[in-house]
């Protein structure tokens, strides 16, 4: 039986040129089969109803309080008949039909219309929002200079009258403008409006943001792109380009662009960096190191054409494929599969097997409990994904990866075939870099590539500040530290500090273990 999206992209073949009418129909019967099981298989939406706002970092695999906010509380939002309209029209985005969405369990009528979107998160008419607004007034802290740092305690209530100082405070003012909890009172907000109005708009959107995703509409910005024919180009210079040439359906509003980033941030921040048609080269951050060590994975993820086919006489040996470890892997483990697909697509003639490992790899991923049992052939329990694409597999663990690499479980690694991801791993900070210190000698020896992100500039800059303090003189940058092109559009919200605010993979760089090669002199004559 053909799926809906095939059924709706038949009529649309007809205008196209033969050539990319042929094409397209061979993808789309070689990729049926593959997204019916897909749908069955892979995680495809984006598990259940948000949970309490999270107040924690993973580092290395173990979860320590912090004040940056973590990307599964914002993902974990995202309403289940989202990824259900976009599993449908997986294969042929832009063809589907109004009868393909009627059975998509999208409301008639959303919660909430697109010109009523702004509300305060204490009234709000979202019961998880109004939970999320308790949570911020009981754990963050009022940031007026009247009150002392540190942490709120209920029994330091005295002013100290030498300093002039108050105790800390809980939030209990939301501002009117933003809507958001951001004051103990209307008098500090008012000492402190000027500063204030520096980020009253980026938290009014981040509020409006947060309603649209629990307002009910059709997401359209999340039916993504199909397979790229193999002679096109990709155009990665920003995000427009690059929707435009993979022909996705066209987002024209900001709000929509901004939630489709949130989630295509993980894939594209990958693949912008490992793409031959990459912006980053070597007059773009990319350092003489970060030519050599990308240009032997991109050889890999690109292969010459071998006249290869599916008979006898075709059949040609094939590279095994590229193994991603994203380490420390949140909420990025539990994205809807067809938003990793994307990172295929991009590499249509290489294979990937993403490996997600971490203590909390399987957040918001309930459904696929209990684990698979430990076992010789599978000595870690690993969540094996190998239906997702034909190109892509992916695993998931449970555990701390140097506990993985001490047993030689992955090795060897390989420069041409291994690449280490570390999404927002908070490599500086004070609550959680001793957790990494041992896990950073041990990326270091593969001297495959290690790519990492970070909420914001300071963020980042510690983080490398973090590297260069514990392993001075043994890595190598393979791309120096900025603002990563294909960073999430949509801001976040911290919950234990709403003055704090960030981007998911904000910035991004890329280092490596020293390689060390032995030369002779001349005039030494080998024995």
């Amino acid at each position: 039986m053909a799926l809906p999206a095939d059924r709706a992209v038949r009529p649309a073949l007809s205008k196209l040129c033969s050539q990319c009418s042929s094409f397209t129909a061979r993808q789309s019967r070689q990729s049926a089969a593959f997204l019916q099981s897909a749908q069955q298989r892979s995680v495809s939406s984006i598990r259940g109803a948000q949970s309490s706002p999270s107040s924690s970092r993973q580092a290395g695999g173990i979860t320590t309080p912090v004040s940056r906010p973590t990307q599964t509380s914002i993902i974990s939002k995202l309403p289940s008949v989202v990824s259900q309209s976009r599993s449908k029209a997986s294969s042929s985005t832009s063809f589907a039909t109004n009868e393909d969405l009627a059975g998509s369990g999208i409301p008639s009528k959303p919660i909430l219309e697109q010109d009523n979107l702004f509300h305060s998160f204490t009234n709000s008419p979202i019961p998880k929002i109004r939970q999320r607004a308790a949570f911020i007034k009981q754990h963050a802290s009022c940031p007026h200079h009247s009150h002392r740092p540190g942490q709120f305690s209920e029994t330091s209530r005295q002013v100290d009258a030498e300093s002039g100082s108050q105790p800390p405070k809980h939030l209990d003012f939301e501002c009117p403008d933003c809507g958001i909890p951001v004051y103990c009172s209307e008098q500090h907000w008012m000492d402190d409006y000027e500063k204030h109005l520096e980020i009253c708009d980026t938290l009014r959107q981040i509020n409006e943001d947060d309603h649209d995703l629990h307002s009910g509409r059709h997401f359209y910005e999340f039916n993504y792109a199909g397979p790229q024919m193999e002679d096109a180009m990709v155009n990665m210079t920003n995000w427009d380009t690059f929707m435009y040439t993979r022909q996705f359906e066209a987002v024209n509003d900001d709000r929509c662009m901004r939630q489709a980033t949130k989630l295509l941030t993980y894939p594209l921040t990958i693949g912008s960096i490992l793409h031959e048609l990459s912006p980053y080269h070597i007059r773009n951050r990319l350092t003489v190191e970060g030519l050599k060590s990308l240009t032997a994975l991109r050889y890999t993820l690109h292969p010459p054409k071998t006249g290869g086919n599916e008979s006898i006489k075709g059949l040609r040996p094939e590279a095994p494929p590229v193994r991603l470890f994203i380490l420390g892997a949140r909420a990025e483990s539990s994205l809807p599969r067809d938003a990793w697909v994307q990172l295929a697509h991009l590499f249509p003639r290489s294979r990937f097997h993403l490996i997600f490992i971490g203590p909390e790899s399987m957040m918001n991923r309930d459904d696929e409990f209990p684990l698979p049992p430990r076992t010789p052939s599978n000595p870690y329990g690993a969540v094996v994904e190998d239906r997702v694409w034909p190109t892509m597999k992916i695993s998931t663990i449970v555990d701390y990866y140097h506990t993985i690499h001490k047993t030689g479980y992955f090795a060897p690694h390989d420069p041409y075939f291994d690449a280490f991801v570390l999404f927002h791993p908070g490599l500086g900070h004070p609550a959680s870099s001793h957790e990494w210190e041992e896990t950073l000698p041990m990326l270091l020896e593969t001297k495959a590539p290690i790519i990492a992100t970070g909420y914001t500039q300071a963020d980042m800059e510690r983080d490398v500040e973090w590297v260069n303090k514990k392993a001075k003189g043994e890595f190598d940058i393979l791309m120096e530290p900025g603002e990563n092109i294909f960073r999430s559009l949509r801001w976040d919200l911290n919950d234990l500090d709403p003055q704090d605010i960030s981007a998911g993979n904000w910035g991004v760089w890329a280092f490596r273990g020293k390689r060390y090669e032995a030369t002779v002199k001349d005039n030494v004559i080998a024995v």
